[in-house]
């Protein structure tokens, strides 16, 4: 743990808070910074081995340190911690080779993890962040169905056959093969029925509030 940690958040108790867990677990902590334009100046002129900055700063952001540090080809590890599950910051962050992304309500339960990963040049981005981005993609893809196919994919959820499902939209057997298949190509699932069934199980409680 010989690697030295800048820590920037403009916020004192965060701040502190992380300070004093890091020292406690023998962290080589080597400053602090409150807002962006001191973590910078820190970074440039004693190169921390890591910087763990808050994104939201006063005069510059996490992002735009990370930024200024590409350019300048500054080899201090980027971490940025956030309250944000914002798809386009973290892509962001992910063009600039931001080395870990940890969301604030799990920080000081994930900064180890995350610590000790980028230690090993390995980056860490926080599984919630990562597992609600991957629940939202989902969500927005069911956006693509019509409000029939998205009825048809519900009572595909309950297990109900075509002909159920059929009988209880006064529709054919036949027009609701012809949604699933809609459905499977507008989702880009496997074409079996399985996939289908799989998927909108697991977006049932969705689909009963959406339809």
């Amino acid at each position: 743990m010989n690697n030295t940690i800048l820590i920037a958040d403009d916020h004192p108790l965060i701040l502190k808070g992380l300070h004093d867990f890091l020292v406690e677990k023998e962290y080589n902590v080597l400053a602090s910074a409150k807002d962006g334009k001191e973590a910078y100046e820190i970074i440039k002129d004693q190169q921390p081995d890591i910087a763990i900055l808050d994104i939201r700063m006063p005069f510059l952001d996490g992002l735009e340190i990370a930024k200024k540090c590409q350019d300048e080809a500054l080899t201090t590890k980027i971490i940025l911690i956030t309250f944000e599950k914002d798809e386009i910051v973290y892509q962001q962050a992910k063009g600039l080779n931001i080395y870990g992304y940890v969301l604030k309500e799990f920080a000081l339960e994930e900064i180890e993890n995350c610590l000790n990963s980028v230690q090993n040049n390995v980056p860490y981005f926080s599984p919630e962040l990562i597992e609600f981005l991957e629940v939202d993609e989902s969500v927005k893809a069911l956006h693509l169905l019509t409000t029939t196919e998205k009825e048809v994919l519900r009572l595909i959820s309950e297990n109900k056959t075509a002909k159920e499902i059929g009988k209880e939209m006064f529709i054919s057997s036949r027009t609701v093969e012809k949604h699933k298949s809609h459905i499977i190509n507008k989702l880009n699932l496997e074409s079996k029925a399985s996939s289908l069934f799989l998927y909108a199980k697991e977006h049932q409680e969705y689909l009963n509030k959406n339809t």
